[in-house]
């Protein structure tokens, strides 16, 4: 396919992104072309956009890794989709498949994979090129809106509470109720967990408990260690999506003896752990980063089947700079995903 296509780049860190009209890209091999339907809008843009992480993205670069369209051409060596296939292209743009990450189940810690919309263009444009074998075909009756934000957003939060080792009946702290936070909370309820969901923002957490949130805690309003210990007993175990430091030390206080806190969040600079209190109480401190191609399709399923649906606010590519400036300072409860 030829022709020219719009698309949001980032020209130089810390600048708004250009609205641009640039060539629509031609698969290569095992690659498949997809036309964007939605894409939508993660934190992690922000980074994309800022240069702010240690390996910073060659520029220019298309940001976005939550996208989701038809495939309209194939490259050489495909058989794996077919024009017209419904898929997802996440952040995993693809990984080696040989080292001992990838051979072991977590291809997400390759050394040499490469990321959608940071190493490579990504969905906020017309058209992006994905690797055939890491699109995940879309379930039947899911929408575009709809699949977006669990390309990042759901993935990430259904990994996260996998890794929290949690049975049915636990209670589950969900630190930050934003963007994955308000889906973290639906898959913790799916998975028959118990949830205290903690946030500054009343509304977001309003959503919580209209999602299933047993309890809510404004932290600014209230002590969360306190009532979280005072109230159950301690929390089995935490997914940590703030991002804000203090958030992540009052979390591990949150837990009972033996819980595991999670951290998803990514926000800059170090929080202060008490080792006495870590070791005596035996908590287990873990990172989780996005998920596998196997974990997509799991979430992907279990979003179907338990009806796990996104707050969506819906936005157009002309609309990219403001919704990431909102995003920046104090974002809507839920996800915005820009509608091609």
């Amino acid at each position: 396919m030829t022709g020219r296509m719009r698309a949001a780049v980032v020209t130089q860190f810390r600048n708004p992104l250009e609205l641009r009209e640039v060539p629509v890209p031609e698969p290569g091999w095992g690659e498949v072309l997809v036309r964007v339907r939605a894409c939508g809008v993660c934190h992690t843009d922000l980074h994309t956009i800022h240069g702010d992480w240690p390996d910073k993205p060659a520029l220019p670069r298309i940001p976005g890794h939550e996208a989701v369209g038809e495939v309209v051409a194939l490259g050489p060596g495909v058989e794996l989709h077919h024009i017209g296939d419904r898929v997802g292209v996440p952040w995993l743009h693809e990984a080696c498949g040989r080292c001992e990450q990838c051979m072991s189940g977590w291809e997400t810690l390759c050394a040499r994979q490469r990321r959608t919309g940071y190493d490579v263009d990504g969905g906020f444009a017309d058209f992006v090129v994905a690797r055939a074998d890491f699109a995940v075909q879309l379930p039947a009756g899911l929408s575009y809106e709809q699949a977006a934000p669990l390309m990042c957003a759901g993935l990430t939060v259904y990994k996260g509470l996998m890794m929290t080792d949690s049975a049915p009946g636990d209670w589950v702290v969900v630190s930050g109720v934003g963007g994955l936070g308000h889906l973290a909370v639906q898959y913790a309820r799916a998975m028959g967990l118990r949830v205290v969901a903690t946030d500054i923002d009343d509304a977001k957490l309003t959503l919580a408990a209209r999602l299933g949130a047993n309890l809510t805690v404004n932290v600014r309003e209230a002590d969360p260690v306190s009532y979280v210990q005072r109230t159950v007993g301690g929390a089995h175990s935490a997914l940590v999506t703030a991002v804000s430091p203090a958030a992540f030390g009052q979390t591990v206080a949150m837990m009972r003896p033996g819980g595991t806190v999670v951290l998803n969040g990514l926000p800059p600079g170090d929080f202060p752990i008490n080792i006495y209190d870590m070791v005596m109480r035996a908590i287990t401190l873990r990172g989780s980063i996005v998920g596998t191609r196997y974990d997509l399709d799991r979430a992907l399923a279990l979003a179907t089947q338990a009806r796990i649906e996104a707050t969506v606010h819906p936005a157009r590519l002309d609309d990219v700079n403001d919704v990431l400036a909102k995003l920046e300072g104090s974002p809507l409860p839920g996800r915005t995903v820009l509608e091609f």
